[in-house]
């Protein structure tokens, strides 16, 4: 039995929906668009942005056939940047100064052109972080990314549904 397997098995009855979900888009036919590497890099950049420390130790596990230390690096990466870059972007976007809205970022964000791995890789999982943070800024632009790169819409629909069963995992594990 694989690890986010017996991790799924620690969700609760209320959370069936979401084991089963977890199930589905961890696999190339439940996640369109996506290679096993993507998948595997997506959930656990998701992961560790939702702080879900048993998924993230399942999905390293599971995925150490998958991932190397790049790409491992490069989800932590995600998950950090797009932590800064989603509150204020977000805060940018929202604030009602139009003063505040013309002012630079003046953040370091050199991993975004420089993450390691291949730049679609690096903005998959971006634009599934970003989605969790909620920063539509962050993720327009990470979907205009991703389609500049030759990936499908489909890609950023299944990346965004990940993004949504890995938050939900996570709060479900909070929970208990």
């Amino acid at each position: 039995m694989s690890q986010v397997e017996t991790y799924r098995e620690t969700l609760k009855d209320y959370a069936k929906d979401i084991r089963l979900n977890l199930s589905t888009l961890l696999s190339v036919e439940g996640s369109p668009g996506l290679s096993e590497k993507q998948i595997a890099l997506t959930a656990l950049a998701c992961a560790y942005a939702t702080r879900s420390r048993g998924l993230s130790d399942a999905l390293l596990a599971d995925s150490a056939a998958l991932l190397g230390d790049a790409e491992i690096e490069a989800a932590k990466g995600a998950a950090t940047i797009m932590a800064m870059n989603n509150v204020f972007y977000r805060t940018q976007h929202f604030a009602g100064n139009p003063e505040l809205k013309k002012l630079p970022p003046r953040l370091r964000m050199n991993i975004i052109g420089k993450p390691g791995i291949e730049k679609a890789d690096f903005e998959i999982a971006c634009l599934a972080v970003s989605a969790i943070g909620g920063c539509e800024v962050c993720v327009n632009s990470h979907v205009n990314e991703i389609l500049k790169a030759g990936m499908t819409v489909e890609a950023a629909h299944s990346a965004i549904r990940l993004a949504a069963t890995v938050q939900a995992a996570s709060l479900a594990e909070w929970i208990g």
